[in-house]
């Protein structure tokens, strides 16, 4: 099993910066593959970012279309640990985000993913 825990979110006005954590504990380990969705009420858990190994030593990190050049996913395997660098936010970024960990490649298929947080919600006002 392995346990997903996100702290960071909050309110801020658009144009702003938030930085998401994810602390994994558990049957962790450095191949395995992280990232984040979010989700509105009334709609799907949506990709944002994620990251891991795509084979020998490639690292892979990809990103929505909607977040790309305004957010940055980048982990410290030592601790465990994934970010969200979230800037130039936006009132549409507005969601709460869940980080995932999975032992394949994540992808856009959520249904696909393994593990989960609890989720914290970030609030872009305008």
């Amino acid at each position: 099993q392995v346990q997903l825990v996100e702290s960071g979110g909050g309110l801020v006005q658009a144009g702003g910066s938030l930085r998401l954590s994810c602390a994994g504990s558990g049957r962790t380990g450095s191949r395995y593959h992280m990232g984040w969705f979010r989700q509105t009420p009334g709609k799907e858990r949506e990709f944002v970012s994620a990251l891991g190994w795509s084979g020998g030593n490639t690292r892979y990190a990809d990103y929505a279309d909607s977040v790309k050049g305004r957010f940055t996913i980048f982990q410290d395997g030592a601790r465990n640990m994934v970010y969200l660098q979230m800037n130039n936010l936006k009132p549409e970024d507005t969601a709460i985000y869940y980080c995932a960990a999975d032992w394949s490649r994540i992808d856009s298929d959520y249904n696909r993913v393994r593990y989960w947080g609890r989720g914290t919600q970030v609030t872009v006002s305008s």
